[in-house]
């Protein structure tokens, strides 16, 4: 069944798989978008250090009616405070943001400047928490609360994460300068000048990572670093090495292969050191405990259910869902099991010379088709292309999506990228490849990062009023749930029928394998984490419930080792659901498809119980979340 992605070289023949570009694991996740199941160099790994907005459930203050403004120009001051230290210490994230005056830059990774960044957050933090908000307005309170959480989230990724003392992946992909060869900012000479500077900074990253990092580490925490600083290693002697071909400066040239060698020479050494001293004092502790899982859920999303209420939920949805798969597979093909009609669909999809123009027309029905069922607005300036992925990214990509940060002016196209077939591979190979282009499958992931998923959730932010916190600061189980909802709204609301209801049926049995694997993450995030649950348990778990083979279920086990976050595609798309169904039992006969999804794209991208107080009036409700 479908994933989001496929990273690395060896492609796992049951999967689709999206990789958007990707910044190095320091960068603050802005679009949460994406999801994986392999873990090379170019992916980000989505919980570890993304400050996801929460709201406290200390801070559930109700505004008065008219507009207090006394204490708005000293929060302004205080985020803007924030905002500047914020981005002075992670550069990449402002390099994605939009914002090139943090071109070349790298964090400073020492013990010494990791305590001193923990101290600016907790002395923000602090500041925050003597604020009298009765004397905000209430669009300084909304962003009072995004920026507390934000803070409070990237306090428990430092301590209770081990960011920076328990996970070597932190280093593995610290030197990413995928950034600087896929989006067209500026020249391309100064660019590589950009990459030069952080190249430098490799020695002095891995040197850190040696200082920095416990003595005993979790075994699939090393395991997945190795296989990611590798990838990182390849990257920059071969894909990197082919992006730059059109600089003409010889003497550039030189000191960036200089530079460049440098670099991969360290990453490989860090490598040998994780094989040589880590591996053989590895551990299975990776469980983060019952403690800190709440405090991810409230930090994270401002949930306070408990995670065997939220288990409970999942184990539930899961049995529905896997009827929905089931009774869909059945009407496609009564006489074969599930999984094995859904294994035939890959079987429908075009031909090799077709695969770029199939993509590029569907793109467009799906866009059309949100138009003519009115189903959510399209801002005007919609500049997707569809295009064959760059040479030097297609050994890590089968297809993505490349958005803008919300504050580029420059290179403000969006890609979607598709990897055509190589004409040197085998009439296997090449058919293998295509095979992950089922019609039906491709369309599911156009949904969710295109129309009306991620795509147009990034048109509409760009083109609210969301202020810059809104921009900046992203709930996790808002982008992702927003996507992840978009597959089934857009299956109920009947896309793919065009008056054949066994094609429907096909396009309705791959979005609801997608959304089998997504509940089978928020099961296996819990059992894991709080109630022990160990990684070939994790498997078995995951190839009853998804119905597939060991490779992909394990893949996704050890996924959830490090990111128990994986559970809010489904948390997130379950309170969207619960949340239209409150919106519209409030609005009555003015209630449309519509206007719902204009509201809820026209508060930037917060958690939903955030969102629930600014859309609905009646204040009893705001706490049922799902």
């Amino acid at each position: 069944m479908s994933g989001e992605f496929n990273i690395g070289k060896n492609l796992s023949n049951s999967s689709f798989h999206v990789l958007k570009h990707c910044e190095p694991l320091l960068n603050l996740q802005l679009n949460p978008k994406f999801d994986f199941n392999n873990y090379p160099f170019m992916k980000k790994l989505t919980l570890l250090l993304i400050p996801i907005t929460f709201l406290l459930s200390c801070e559930h203050k109700t505004q008065p009616v008219t507009t207090p403004v006394s204490g708005d120009a000293a929060f302004q001051k205080l985020a803007d405070d924030y905002l500047s230290g914020y981005l002075d210490w992670r550069p990449a994230n402002g390099v994605a943001l939009g914002y090139h005056q943090y071109d070349g830059k790298v964090t400073d990774l020492s013990k010494e400047s990791i305590g001193k960044e923990l101290g600016r957050l907790k002395d923000f933090d602090q500041r925050l928490s003597v604020t009298d908000t009765a004397s905000l307005s209430p669009k300084q309170f909304y962003d009072f609360r995004i920026l507390r959480s934000a803070i409070k989230n990237e306090i428990f990724n430092f301590e209770d994460m081990g960011t920076f003392d328990k996970n070597p992946m932190t280093y593995a992909q610290a030197i990413d300068v995928s950034i600087y060869v896929k989006r067209n900012f500026a020249p391309l000479q100064d660019r590589l000048k950009s990459i030069i500077a952080i190249e430098k900074n490799a020695a002095n990253v891995f040197t850190a990572a040696k200082g920095n990092l416990k003595d005993s580490l979790a075994k699939p925490y090393i395991q997945t670093a190795i296989e990611i600083a590798n990838g990182s290693a390849d990257f920059l002697g071969g894909d990197l090495k082919i992006a730059l071909k059109g600089v003409k400066n010889d003497s550039l040239m030189t000191v960036f292969n200089a530079t460049n060698n440098a670099a991969i020479a360290a990453i490989k050494n860090y490598v040998s050191w994780l094989q040589k001293s880590k591996l053989p004092k590895a551990t299975n502790k990776y469980a983060i405990g019952e403690t800190s899982y709440k405090k991810m859920l409230l930090y994270s999303e401002g949930l306070t259910l408990s995670p065997e209420k939220i288990l409970a939920i999942g184990l539930a949805e899961l049995k529905k869902e896997q009827d929905v798969f089931n009774a869909a597979a059945k009407t496609v093909n009564p006489n074969k099991k599930p999984i094995e009609v859904y294994r035939d669909l890959q079987k429908e999809h075009p031909t090799a010379a077709n695969l770029i123009p199939e993509v590029r027309k569907n793109v467009e029905a799906i866009r059309k088709f949100l138009t003519d069922k009115n189903i959510v607005s399209m801002p005007a300036k919609v500049n997707l292309k569809v295009e064959e992925t760059p040479q030097f990214a297609r050994a890590t990509s089968t297809a993505s999506n490349d958005d803008p940060g919300p504050f580029e002016t420059r290179a403000t196209e969006a890609f979607y990228y598709v990897t055509p077939v190589d004409a040197k591979w085998t009439a296997k190979q090449k058919e293998d490849w295509l095979g992950q282009f089922d019609y039906y499958t491709t369309d599911n992931i156009t949904i969710h990062e295109a129309y009306p998923g991620h795509y147009t959730q990034y048109l509409h932010l760009t083109a609210s009023s969301a202020t810059r916190i809104e921009k900046v600061f992203n709930s996790y189980a808002f982008v992702e749930g927003w996507a992840h909802y978009c597959e089934k709204m857009m299956a109920d609301e009947g896309y793919g029928h065009n008056g054949d209801t066994v094609r429907a049926t096909k396009f309705r049995l791959t979005q609801s394998g997608d959304a089998l694997l997504r509940l089978c993450r928020l099961c296996v995030s819990i059992k894991t984490h709080c109630q022990g649950m160990s990684v070939d348990d994790a498997t078995k778990f995951f190839m009853d419930n998804w119905y597939q083979g060991d490779k992909p279920s394990r893949q996704e086990a050890l996924r959830g080792t490090f990111d128990p976050g994986y559970l809010f595609y489904t948390i997130g798309k379950l309170e969207l659901l619960k949340l239209r169904a409150d919106y519209e039992k409030q609005e009555g006969t003015n209630f449309s498809l519509k206007k719902f999804h204009d509201e809820v794209l026209n508060h930037g991208a917060p958690q939903v119980r955030l969102l629930r107080e600014v859309m609905l009036k009646d204040k009893k409700t705001w706490g049922d979340v799902m």
